[in-house]
């Protein structure tokens, strides 16, 4: 959802595998996974009794118990839906209670501060969890104007606030089956960031 520029540093190993993180759960929102992803993520190892390897875990296992014509049926359900999906995955929703709000507008404004754009042809809005991942992955890797120090600043701002609860809410929806893996490595994810930005999870 997001448009890139070329990388301009090379990464760590612990901030190459943040990025890899917030890419894999920013592709996993934005569309069901293809037969090769799911295939990559069969293969996924976890180092075993840590959060973050415990959550791989389960969406490896979760993968293995799924086809891509089950996780776009579940994705539907889940996003899409018959008028709407069952969850609405955007900031201004889980903020507000309505969409297209405040913190839609105040997410632009950042966007345009960091260099960041939405992919031609996308039509969800800018706070969807999805291309806030996305944001945070390209961030993080220095694929964008705004360098990795902003990760920080944009996570706390546009992300801690509510992303937990929206993948708790996937992890405990109806129609979840894989996404309820997903959900899992989402609330991970963002336990982690936040312990790493001081804030409480």
């Amino acid at each position: 959802m997001t448009t890139p520029v070329s990388p301009t540093a090379a990464l760590d190993l612990l901030e190459l595998e943040r990025a890899r993180l917030f890419a894999l759960l920013g592709r996993l929102l934005v569309a069901p996974p293809d037969g090769a992803l799911l295939a990559n993520l069969r293969a996924l190892r976890g180092e075993a009794g840590s959060v973050l390897g415990d959550a791989y875990g389960q969406l490896a296992e979760a993968a293995r118990q799924t086809d891509p014509a089950q996780a776009e049926r579940e994705y539907h359900a889940l996003f899409i839906g018959v008028g709407r999906g069952e969850l609405l995955p955007f900031a201004s929703y889980y903020l507000t209670g309505f969409l297209h709000e405040r913190p839609l507008a105040e997410l632009r404004a950042t966007l345009g501060q960091l260099g960041v754009e939405r992919a031609p042809g996308v039509a969800e809005p800018e706070d969807h969890l999805g291309f806030l991942c996305e944001t945070m992955a390209g961030l993080i890797a220095g694929v964008f104007p705004a360098g990795p120090e902003e990760a920080a600043g944009f996570f706390t701002r546009h992300v801690q606030p509510w992303a937990t609860r929206c993948f708790a809410d996937l992890q405990a929806a109806e129609a979840a089956q894989f996404y309820r893996a997903v959900g899992a490595l989402g609330r991970a994810a963002m336990e982690i960031e936040a312990t790493a930005a001081g804030l409480p999870a």
